[in-house]
């Protein structure tokens, strides 16, 4: 019987094609936009993960005045000491290391190549605090550090611009007034998500050689602070807000004229954000679902209208109300579970489409596809029950006298 439905149900589809097409229509609206939504927001959610990521696990990034983190002063606090790095690597329990970060913006010259780029004065501590693989090369040695000495670690897009794509190791460059010899190159990271900047520009150099060639003092700008796995990263960082409150002479009262962000508490907040609006978002676009399932529900009250007589006929030679009903069931089915099928389709040409111009990756995700179908072939028999439910309870004298 279900497979004598299915011929009459698809018979009936391919005698009305544009009508059954527009029929399907809000159905294939809401699927395409339910499943192009939440695929978006999974990829939104893994890329800000991973921009998150890459500031970082287990680290405390510690700066002066305003901004994301615990504090927000207002002014122009001063910047970190050297002598800070030595307080908290002393007096608080579960750091590992403490990295200093100053930063200055200089044009880098080789030959008749140039670059305006983002000079870092990094300590050794850096690269224990937050790994990032050197695709050739070495980082600073101790000697080095201590005494200023002119070399570099360069990003990949420096390396482009100055040197294509030979090797820069044991090259040099001019950097502002000086010559820097090159010793490390990192592995490329490319540009972050959602219009991030280009996370490979720029050049690190020793704290000493950038406080004496470019800053002018050896203060610096902001902190990496690593934490051990075995503590918890809220009791840290309290502790060191308690230090730097003490330091910096921040009175009882008073805001903190710094702030500690934790990257960890980011995600968290970021992820419960994402979630949160592709939701609504998926919420508002299901809508279309429903209009599409009342459309559904009109055409096939006007065809039980239209094929009363023949209707009549059936139940006049034998045929039990509720083969006429499972008919046009199947009917409202087929034409809700053809307008998902569209949808998903529609979906995945939009996802290829959007997720390279927000600079987001793309994967099938075969939970979310499925569940679309599911509920695109349910609200087939949602809105599909009544009108056939009207049809199986016409009298068959009655229909055979429709005109």
């Amino acid at each position: 019987m279900l497979g004598t439905s299915l011929v009459l149900a698809f018979r009936s589809i391919r005698r009305h094609t544009l009508r059954s097409f527009l029929t399907t229509l809000g159905i294939v609206i809401g699927v395409a936009a339910v499943v192009t939504m939440v695929t978006l927001g999974e990829a939104g959610g893994e890329a800000v993960q991973q921009q998150i990521a890459n500031l970082g696990t287990n680290v405390l990034h510690v700066h002066p005045g305003g901004g994301f983190g615990r504090g927000g002063g207002a002014g122009l606090p001063a910047d970190f000491k050297p002598e800070d790095i030595v307080a908290i690597e002393r007096q608080i329990a579960g750091v590992t290391a403490v990295a200093s970060q100053a930063q200055a913006q200089a044009t880098v010259i080789r030959g008749g190549n140039n670059w305006s780029t983002s000079i870092f004065g990094m300590n050794h501590a850096y690269f224990q605090v937050q790994p990032w693989p050197l695709q050739e090369g070495r980082i600073f040695t101790p000697a080095e550090e201590a005494s200023g000495k002119a070399v570099c670690i360069i990003g990949n897009t420096v390396r482009t611009k100055l040197f294509g794509q030979d090797s820069p190791i044991g090259q040099r460059f001019r950097a502002g007034s000086f010559s820097c010899q090159v010793v490390g190159l990192l592995i490329s990271k490319g540009q972050a998500g959602f219009g991030g900047g280009d996370q490979d520009d720029f050049v690190i150099m020793p704290p000493k050689t950038v406080a004496r060639r470019f800053v002018g003092n050896p203060n610096f700008k902001a902190m990496l602070v690593g934490v051990d796995a075995a503590y918890d990263t809220d009791t840290v960082s309290a502790s060191l807000g308690g230090l730097l409150r003490e330091r910096r002479n921040v009175r009882p009262g008073q805001e903190n004229d710094f702030n500690i962000l934790d990257p960890k508490q980011i995600a968290q907040t970021l992820a419960g954000a994402t979630t949160l609006l592709t939701g609504i978002v998926t919420a508002v676009a299901a809508i279309s679902l429903v209009v599409g399932g009342i459309g559904i529900m009109n055409i096939m009250l006007v065809s039980v209208t239209e094929r009363t007589r023949e209707i009549g006929i059936r139940l006049a030679i034998g045929a039990l109300a509720h083969e006429v009903q499972m008919q046009f069931l199947v009917e409202a089915v087929a034409l809700s579970c053809l307008g998902g099928l569209i949808g998903l389709a529609l979906a995945q040409l939009a996802v290829l489409g959007i997720a390279p111009l927000m600079k987001l990756g793309w994967s099938f995700n075969p939970t979310i596809n499925l569940v679309a179908f599911a509920i695109s072939a349910a609200i087939g028999v949602v809105f599909g029950y009544f009108p056939a439910r009207r049809a199986a309870a016409l009298n068959p004298m009655d229909a055979l006298r429709h005109e």
